[in-house]
Order: structure tokens, then sequence, then C-alpha cells
């Protein structure tokens, strides 16, 4: 008699604190979400989050899934992948402010930056790969081109400093666009 995999229950209470916890982010903001609240909007008792999460910068770290959706450099114009990059990101950051979230506490919070790092390292490498010439170094490049999107952002959404808040998207693709289409295809130095 073959029976079909039931999902445990341990797994669909992991999923209903993490949905909660989404929530819980995206209407608070890190500082002022609780476990308290998080664990009431998924029905639990907050020990369970501690028991699933060891804390709540372990939950916010599980809780937070942020895809890039970068394009394939392959179907961009080599000569434009900076410009194209610069106004992907731009859209995202925008589009959805779980990165700027995850930005915020990444700043000073470990298993935040640990999330940031695992996107960032999982999704934009393999892109960079692809882009980048025949034998260079794709993580130095990763991470130069990391900096800078990561550096835009900070800037321009969490710190808001204003000449760069102010600027607008034609500009900041003018001024940054170049800055990654180096990274993304230019020779290796040395």
């Amino acid at each position: 008699m073959t029976t079909s995999a039931r999902p445990r229950r341990s797994d669909a209470t992991r999923a209903a604190i993490r949905a909660a916890a989404r929530e819980r982010f995206a209407a608070d903001g890190y500082d002022r979400a609780t476990v308290r609240a998080i664990a009431a909007a998924a029905g639990i008792d907050p020990s369970m989050i501690i028991r699933y999460f060891g804390s709540k910068e372990g939950l916010f770290a599980a809780a937070v899934e942020f895809e890039l959706r970068l394009p394939d450099p392959r179907e961009i114009p080599p000569d434009q992948l900076g410009a194209r990059a610069v106004e992907h990101f731009l859209t995202r950051w925008e589009d959805d402010d779980t990165l700027q979230a995850l930005l915020r506490v990444g700043v000073t919070n470990e298993a935040a930056a640990a999330r940031l790092r695992d996107i960032f390292t999982r999704q934009l490498l393999p892109i960079v790969a692809r882009a980048a010439p025949h034998g260079a170094d794709v993580a130095g490049r990763a991470g130069l081109v990391a900096s800078q999107v990561l550096g835009m952002a900070l800037t321009r959404y969490v710190l808001r400093l204003p000449p760069v808040a102010a600027m607008t998207r034609q500009e900041l693709v003018a001024w940054v666009g170049p800055t990654l289409q180096r990274y993304l295809s230019a020779p290796d130095h040395g």
C-alpha cells in the first residue's frame, strides 16, 4: 500500500511563523516587530520561534526571501550591461521593500548580513560569470558589483543622502552604469 508523504506539522508551523514574520517585519519594521507579536499572528507560543529559529535575528534571516531576478547577460548587448544592471537594481529596490529592510538590518545584524551575502553570492556570482571575459576574476568582479549596488541602495533608500536620493534614475544610470560596465566586461588588471 502506497501512502503519499504528508508534510510534517513542524514544517507547517515553520511556514506559518515565517509568513507571520514577513507580515510583521513589513508592517512594523525590524526594530518594532516583536517575537510576541509574530507568535500571536502565527497562533503559536513565542517559545516556538526560539525553538525553530534561535532568535528574532534568525527568524528575520529565515523569513526574508528575495530573488534579484537578474536578467541573463547573454540576452543584453554587451555594451549595455552596466546601464541595464543599474536600471534593474533600481527597479528591484523600488518595487519590493524587502531588500531595503534587509539592508537596514544587515548593517547592524550578522544574521541579516549573512542573508544579504547569501543572496548576492548565490544570485549575482553566476550572472557575473556569464558576463565577464573568459578567465576573469569572477568573485572579485561580483564583489565590486555588489559594493556599487549596495552602496547606491544604502545612500539612496536607507540613509537618503540628498544628492543621491534626489538623482533621477537616468542620472544614476549615467553615473553608475559605466562603473558596473567596467566591472562586468573590462579585462582583469595585473
